[in-house]
């Protein structure tokens, strides 16, 4: 990555790159334009996805898609029932000279796909925890460190309940988003449709790669943020604990319990790099409003009230904006 003056000229970059990768993603995947931006988000801010949507929305080929735009080294992990822990991070093995090394795992790259991760018990989803959180693996005492930048960028099939494992709470809160996939348009699933079923061979062209997604992952850090902005972000998520201070009246009522601090740094990182991408240098109270749904939609655990009655955590959030 060019060494940038200052800077201002580094978020110009940041900017103009954006519109680029966009572009370049664009030519493969049509529509999801709010699901694209908040993906390329969660990877300059360092944090990880989920993706909810029924199957067939092109999850899958969307994360292969950025992977190759950005550069980066990808594997996708496929998760069933019968999935080992070993499967992911690697084992030790016994090589032709009768001693033990490490064989690492499908886990050692910048980008991993976890394909429909609640199929998986919580014993081999836990084996993602670690590499989430610190980076690297741990096997037989000894620590790997997973390649800069990682992310897990993990779907999720809403409709398929049988055999699924719900993701424990302490998995979802790794995930800076959860980024809801809808059906296309008329209009757009015409466009797939005559792309997908012609003889196009789209080209795509490599925009970044992890040195660049690293100096600009430390530039969004950098974005000075004022404190009435800050003020709001963490106002927001005290909103959402029932028994607080500061807790609104439909979260006394709906909600078992509320986000952590965790969801107050993933609005501020996201307002900062969202206010980047908008050609800001500094976030204001829109950007943290803009990245509340997909911060905290799976921090925010309904009561039996609440699913009786048919309130969603959308409906709640908005109520708390």
């Amino acid at each position: 990555m060019e060494a940038y003056k200052t800077d201002i000229e580094a978020a110009g970059a940041l900017k103009n790159t954006y519109d680029t990768i966009r572009t370049s993603i664009g030519k493969v995947i049509v529509g999801q334009d709010d699901v694209v931006s908040k993906l390329i988000i969660s990877i300059l801010c360092n944090g990880h996805s989920l993706l909810v949507g029924v199957p067939g929305l092109a999850k899958t080929l969307l994360v292969k898609t950025v992977a190759d735009v950005l550069d980066l080294s990808f594997k996708r992990i496929q998760f069933t029932p019968d999935l080992m822990p070993s499967d992911i991070t690697g084992a030790e093995i016994l090589d032709e000279q009768r001693a033990f090394r490490f064989l690492k795992g499908p886990i050692f790259a910048n980008i991993i796909l976890a394909d429909e991760i609640n199929r998986t018990p919580p014993k081999t989803q836990a084996a993602l925890l670690e590499a989430m959180q610190e980076r690297n693996v741990t096997a037989a005492g000894t620590i790997y460190k997973l390649p800069a930048p990682f992310f897990v960028l993990a779907t999720q099939n809403p409709i398929e309940q049988e055999g699924t494992y719900p993701l424990p709470e302490a998995q979802l809160d790794r995930f800076m988003f959860q980024i809801m996939l809808d059906y296309p348009s008329f209009a757009e699933e015409v466009t797939i449709v005559r792309n997908t079923t012609g003889a196009n061979n789209v080209s795509l062209t490599k925009v970044l790669n992890a040195e660049a997604i690293l100096a600009f992952q430390d530039l969004v850090r950098r974005v000075p943020v004022p404190d009435n902005v800050l003020e709001y972000a963490v106002g927001l998520v005290h909103k959402t604990r029932p028994g607080s201070a500061k807790a609104h009246a439909a979260a006394t009522q709906y909600i078992s319990y509320g986000a952590g601090p965790r969801a107050s740094q993933y609005l501020v990182l996201g307002a900062k790099c969202h206010a980047l991408l908008q050609g800001k240098y500094s976030p204001d109270i829109e950007d943290v409003r803009e990245m509340a749904l997909p911060v905290l939609r799976h921090r925010v655990l309904r009561n039996y009230k609440a699913e009786a009655e048919g309130i969603t955590q959308e409906s709640l959030i908005k109520q708390l904006l």
